[in-house]
């Protein structure tokens, strides 16, 4: 069974009838209810639809959070080969946050960076929910600059509430990790593709999908502070967070909409948590074609990215 979310109730109760008639079906103490499964099937598959069809921003910021979506070493696992981590920032220690390190893609060698949220409690703990420290982006820039020097592409996958803000990580500079980061990924000579899986979170995002092409994940949201966070600036609530993602515009389409990123990729009806392998799948095409057309174009590949993120919102 699924984690279900709130506005997912009439599937969860239709779902739960398709459940124990099976069950009953199983232990043969009940005629034959195959119809009966079917056309509940049928009526659940279509209250999905419809609720999906329609989701608000805020719904849009539960799925993306949903704790059975694919995370970033999910995609690592399914979509590269011959992948070597590397660790530590050589200044002061690992963060486990960010995943990076080497592999190859379709047979060609790549760079991976990415924010790992983990799956259970204990790698949540391990991985501090995604929320990198200061050498977790020293790290990113030290796998950037490899990456560079090595002429070879770079892929970014994006899934963080945002940097982590404890004492200690502002201590150790969050900040200038934060804009060193960015300014590494903005300088880089090779290609780089960045898609968000799940949360894009402020600094914390940018600081590795500041990228040639920028896609996101059809339910995955994109924001410069979480709806929480902006709740409690504007409102001092933090419950009105509903309200602050639908004046935010955090979904895939607004974004699109406003050009701040390339493209959108289809997650399975339900949404990527129903459909992990199809979901991973899907990426991996985008991936793909994305470093296609950016090979195909014979760019300089930093200007272009300049001109990327100097455009933005010229034409609003």
């Amino acid at each position: 069974m699924y984690n279900y979310l709130e506005f997912e109730k009439p599937v969860a109760d239709l779902e739960g009838q398709i459940l124990e008639l099976k069950k009953l079906s199983e232990s043969g103490e009940s005629v034959d209810v195959a119809d009966e499964i079917a056309r509940l099937e049928k009526r659940s598959n279509d209250a999905l639809r419809d609720i999906y069809k329609a989701l608000q921003p805020w719904q849009k910021a539960q799925v993306a959070r949903h704790p059975d979506r694919p995370h970033c070493l999910d995609y690592v696992g399914a979509l590269f080969t011959d992948f070597t981590p590397l660790a530590g920032d050589r200044l002061y220690g690992d963060d486990e946050a960010i995943i990076g390190g080497f592999a190859r893609f379709r047979g060609e060698p790549v760079a991976i960076l990415g924010q790992e949220k983990g799956a259970d409690t204990k790698s949540r703990l391990q991985h501090n929910f995604g929320m990198a420290r200061p050498e977790g982006y020293r790290k990113a820039v030290r796998i950037m600059e490899l990456a560079d020097r090595f002429k070879v592409r770079l892929v970014t996958l994006v899934d963080t509430a945002g940097a982590y803000p404890g004492i200690g990580a502002e201590e150790r500079g969050q900040a200038e990790a934060i804009a060193r980061s960015t300014s590494a990924s903005l300088g880089l000579k090779v290609p780089v593709v960045s898609v968000v899986i799940g949360e894009g979170g402020s600094g914390g995002a940018i600081a590795i999908a500041t990228a040639n092409k920028v896609y996101m994940l059809e339910h995955s949201i994109y924001s410069v502070i979480s709806p929480e966070g902006a709740a409690s600036i504007l409102w001092h609530d933090s419950t009105r967070a509903r309200d602050a993602a639908t004046s935010m515009k955090i979904t895939a389409k607004d974004l699109l909409d406003m050009k701040v990123i390339d493209g959108i990729v289809a997650e399975p009806l339900g949404g990527a948590h129903r459909g992990p392998e199809t979901a991973i799948k899907s990426v991996g095409e985008q991936i793909e074609k994305a470093f296609g057309e950016l090979a195909g174009a014979n760019m300089d590949y930093r200007e272009h990215r300049r001109e990327k993120f100097l455009s933005i919102g010229r034409d609003i």
